[in-house]
């Protein structure tokens, strides 16, 4: 396993390498052709997942996922989550920490691709720019993914639902789509350990708008972790 471990390493940073300097050059094309690239190079880090660590994602409830513009809370245990959703939707847009945007190779497409960067110490200021940013991409058709936890948890951890979620949904005045997983049991969200099983990233029924921003918050949580924690214990 440890061996594993090290060459899924060699490949998923390699990849990030190839992708991020070798072809920089393409991030001169139109937006769409770019996340064509990021939708390739997503394709081939699942392959090498697959391969290498004996990791297979599979995807359920596609009957619910968005095809045009929408918002996405989805359930946020590992570096995995921020690439498979490239496999299955056809615009993906993340909310995502705005010094990620300054990393080389990764920063440059994240960049390019159009997704919403904020700093988060910046409190109001920032959501008012992430309202800003999520309007601009609702209007290009787009499936905006953010992780109402904020950031990635352990498996077993209670985790704290912040409410920017609650402020674009009732800014957007729309439904709000769940995404429940059990990414972090095959890809825990620190280290370089990968356990072999399948990570499943299963699409709920969306909550309808208008909801209050109390039963929303706590719609939002409730069911996302019902459904992540039945699917850890379907792969216990």
């Amino acid at each position: 396993m440890a061996l594993r471990n090290i060459l899924f390493q060699i490949w998923l940073y390699g990849m990030i390498f190839l992708v991020g300097f070798g072809l920089s050059p393409l991030l001169l094309l139109p937006r769409k052709m770019v996340m064509g690239i990021i939708r390739w190079w997503a394709k081939c880090v699942i392959w090498g997942l697959k391969v290498i660590s004996g990791v297979k994602v599979e995807f359920r409830g596609l009957e619910h996922a968005p095809k045009g513009a929408a918002l996405i809370a989805g359930k946020h245990m590992s570096m995995l989550d921020t690439i498979a959703p490239f496999l299955v939707l056809p615009d993906t847009c993340f909310v995502l920490k705005k010094e990620l945007t300054r990393m080389p190779f990764f920063g440059w497409y994240m960049w390019r691709a159009h997704m919403i960067p904020i700093k988060r110490e910046d409190a109001a200021k920032a959501l008012k720019a992430m309202l800003v940013m999520a309007k601009e991409r609702l209007r290009e058709q787009r499936q905006i993914v953010i992780f109402p936890e904020g950031t990635r948890t352990e498996v077993g951890e209670d985790p704290v639902y912040k409410p920017g979620v609650a402020a674009i949904y009732r800014d957007l005045d729309a439904p709000c789509h769940l995404m429940a997983t059990n990414s972090g049991q095959c890809w825990p969200a620190h280290g370089i350990k990968r356990y072999p099983g399948t990570v499943v990233y299963e699409f709920l029924p969306p909550l309808p708008a208008g909801m209050k921003r109390a039963e929303f918050m706590g719609a939002v949580r409730e069911r996302i972790e019902t459904a992540s924690n039945a699917l850890m214990a379907e792969n216990n």
